[in-house]
C-alpha cells in the first residue's frame, strides 16, 4: 500500500470489487465496446486471490482520501517472454473522469511501474487503442508504442475458435 495527501493505492479488496467491475464498465463504455465486460464478482475475486485460490492477476484501486472512494484501478499480471524471461503485463488502468488531470493516472502508472520492479521484471507491457489520447500521456511517460517500432500486432482466438481448435485436437487423436 501506497498513501500520499491525496490518493492511497492498494490492493483490491473484497468489498472493492463491485465499484471496480463499475469502472470496468465505464472504461468499456469510453472504448465503445459496451457489451465487452462480462466479468461477475465471483469470477474477479476468484482470479485476483481474494476467495483464498490461486491469483491470476492483481487488482489494485486508488482511493480518493478525501472521499475515501475508488477513483481508479489497475489489473495487471505476470507474464513471460523468451526473450528476457518474466515481465508484468498491465490489462487496465482507469480513471473516473471528473478524477483526471489531478496526478491519479500517473500515480497508478507509477505505483504499476514499482510493482514490476520489486517482482524483478526487466519491462512493463500494455496495449491502448490507437484513437485513445492516453497514448501521449503514457508515452510521455518512456512507454514505446511497439506497433510503429517493430511492428508486431496483437491476435486473439476468441471462445468459438479456441473450442473449435480443441475439438479438432481430439479428432485428430482418435
Amino acid at each position: 500500500m501506497s498513501k500520499n495527501d491525496e490518493f492511497t493505492f492498494r490492493r483490491a479488496k473484497v468489498e472493492d470489487i463491485k465499484d471496480v467491475l463499475g469502472m470496468i464498465q465505464e472504461l468499456a463504455d469510453f472504448e465503445k465496446m459496451s457489451n465487452g465486460p462480462q466479468l461477475t464478482e465471483e469470477v474477479l475475486i476468484r482470479d485476483a486471490g481474494l476467495s483464498g485460490g490461486e491469483e491470476c492477476c492483481e487488482v489494485y484501486v486508488l482511493m480518493d482520501n478525501a472521499t475515501n472512494l475508488a477513483i481508479g484501478y489497475s489489473i495487471c499480471y505476470k507474464a513471460y517472454s523468451t526473450w528476457q524471461g518474466r515481465y508484468f503485463f498491465v490489462e487496465d488502468i482507469y480513471v473516473k473522469p471528473e478524477h483526471r488531470k489531478r496526478g491519479a493516472g500517473r500515480r497508478i502508472f507509477l505505483e504499476v511501474s514499482a510493482r514490476a520492479v520489486e517482482l524483478r521484471c526487466p519491462r512493463l507491457e500494455f496495449n491502448v487503442l490507437e484513437w485513445n489520447p492516453a497514448r501521449k500521456f503514457y508515452e510521455s511517460l518512456g512507454a514505446v508504442d511497439l506497433t510503429a517500432r517493430e511492428g508486431w500486432h496483437y491476435y486473439r482466438v476468441e471462445e468459438q475458435q479456441l473450442s473449435k481448435l480443441a475439438s479438432d485436437l481430439s479428432c485428430s487423436k482418435s
